[in-house]
């Protein structure tokens, strides 16, 4: 059975640089990068006020949308970065959305 694609390619037409890190550390203590890629996704970002007792912070979030699995290779994508609209924005949480299958309908990257 073929199930619809829930993130359809003709609205992924925001486009950003994709690095992401395998777990654990290499010998310098630095990130092992697992994949790098330019991709097309659909991009949806928001921000909260959080105050403090000294000071009133803006933080930004987002979540970038792809078609399908954007890295076959990993079974979890756990950290990493993305290079949107020039800035450069850490990735929190990856989320692959699973077919009742087992197959990946779309990957969801939540950016702070």
């Amino acid at each position: 059975m073929k199930y619809p694609s829930l993130v359809p390619p003709k609205l992924c037409k925001t486009p950003v640089h994709v690095v992401i890190y395998s777990e654990g550390l290499s010998e310098d203590g630095e990130p092992i990068k697992a994949f790098e890629v330019d991709l097309c996704c659909n991009y949806q970002d928001g921000a909260k006020t959080v105050l403090t007792d000294k000071e009133k912070k803006v933080e930004i979030s987002g979540s970038a949308f792809f078609t399908g699995d954007i890295v076959e290779a990993l079974p979890v994508i756990s950290d990493g970065e993305v290079t949107i609209f020039g800035k450069v924005r850490k990735i929190a949480k990856g989320i692959k959305a699973r077919n009742p299958d087992g197959t990946v309908n779309y990957t969801r990257l939540d950016l702070i």
